[in-house]
Order: C-alpha cells, then structure tokens, then sequence
C-alpha cells in the first residue's frame, strides 16, 4: 500500500473542510477524489502533501506516518508553476540531483512522452497553457515519485487539449507505474482515468461512496458503462443529469 489516509479531519471556520475521511491507494492505482465545490478535495490533497500539517488523523506513505512534506510525493497543480527565467528542459531537471547529462537525458525522453521533442530550450513565455502543463507533468514524474498528486490539473484547458493530456498520462502512467491521486470536478474525466472514485459530499465533506471502475484502459468515453456509472454518481451527488 503506497499511501493510507486514516480518519482525516481538517475543518476551518466556515465549515469548509473534510471530516473522518478515510482511503487508501494501492501501487499503481489512480485514486479519484470528486464532489461539489467546497468538499474538501484540495483539503485532502494539501495534507497529503504537507503543505497544510493542522488535521487531525493519520496520513502514512510508504509506511511512514507524515506530518509535512516527503521525498516520495510529486505534486501536478491547476497552474503549470514553471520559472519563467528558466528553459523548458531547465525546469524539468530543476530538482534533479546527480549527474547533468543523465538528468538531461531522463527530462528529454519524457519531454517526449508529454508530445514537446524539440521545445527543450523554449521559454514559458513561448509556450501555450497545455504545453507548459505538459512540462510541469513532466518535471514531477522526472523525480520519480512514489506517490503523484495532481489538483485539477487541466481544469483551465480547452476540451480537446483536455483529452489529450488525459491520454498522455495514460501513457505516462502506463510507463512508469505511478501512483496517483488526482482531484477533480469532471465526472467524465474520472471515469476515464481512475481505478477507484472516492465521492465526497457535505461540508465539511466525507466519504459518501467509492466506485470501482473495473476494465482495461483506454476506456470508451462513449460506453454504456461509464454512461451507467456517471448517472449512479450524479444520483448520488442529487444532481439530474440533464443537468451536466
């Protein structure tokens, strides 16, 4: 088990927040989190990253109980975060270690992978908002992490870069067998990426139900089943479909 979330509390003066949220992630898994805006899906992340160290429960990765950051999390945010002053290929090997010319080799094979072969010495300034998000995917899995985190992270794209990146970390995660979590309003996007869902609801939010999402990837956005799974989840969430 690469990461277990146990009895989870953090509830701030509006009530915002989550409480006794409880979840584990497997190796290999993509674990999830959705539910209406102030359920505490970006709560669960920061704790599980050590950004925000005021909860109550235990957080433990890799076996050990944590109350702040680990080596063995990669964190993806809604925004690229990229230094500006830095190149494409600067910024993925930015918090790499050891040898350069390896640490350049690694970041040019997964600048690959994310689709920029060739923007290696391109400024942010020169980049689209996809293809920095595709540079930030990259400097996180260039470390190696045990444990990937990503908030949102194509939330501000249009629908169709949206996709794409969705098939680029099926790609990714497919390589390099990466645990995740990842936050996220789009039930479709869910449905598409995860193994298991953890639905939120409430303020502060709690675990109302887990969906499993059984099959091989890449699914059809188009199936039935996932047609299926998405109305029991918005039932769930008292949301009519026609709705969406």
């Amino acid at each position: 088990m690469v990461l277990e979330v146990k009895r989870l509390s953090r509830i701030f003066d509006n009530q915002n927040g989550v409480k006794n949220v409880s979840f584990y992630a497997n190796e290999g898994e993509t674990i999830g989190l959705i539910g209406k805006s102030g359920s505490g899906k970006s709560t669960i992340l920061r704790t599980i990253a050590g950004l925000d160290k005021d909860y109550n429960g235990d957080i433990v990765i890799a076996g050990d109980k944590i109350n702040g950051p680990h080596p063995e999390v990669g964190v993806v945010f809604q925004e690229a975060r990229l230094f500006p002053w830095l190149t494409v290929l600067e910024n993925v090997t930015f918090t790499l270690k050891g040898d350069s010319k390896g640490n350049n080799e690694l970041a040019k094979k997964l600048l690959k992978q994310v689709g920029l072969s060739g923007a290696e010495n391109l400024y942010v300034k020169e980049l689209s908002g996809g293809m920095a998000q595709r540079v930030s995917i990259a400097r996180a899995v260039a470390a190696k992490p045990g444990l990937l985190l990503m908030d949102e992270p194509f939330s501000a794209l249009d629908a169709f870069t949206k996709m794409q990146l969705q098939d680029l970390m099926l790609d990714i995660w497919q390589e390099e067998k990466v645990t995740t979590v990842i936050v996220t309003h789009d039930i479709d996007e869910a449905l598409y990426l995860c193994d298991r869902i953890i639905l939120l609801s409430g303020k502060p939010g709690e675990v109302e139900r887990e969906f499993v999402i059984d099959g091989p990837r890449p699914r059809d956005r188009a199936s039935e089943e996932l047609a299926s799974m998405k109305k029991k989840i918005l039932q769930t969430l008292q949301i009519e479909a026609v709705r969406v």
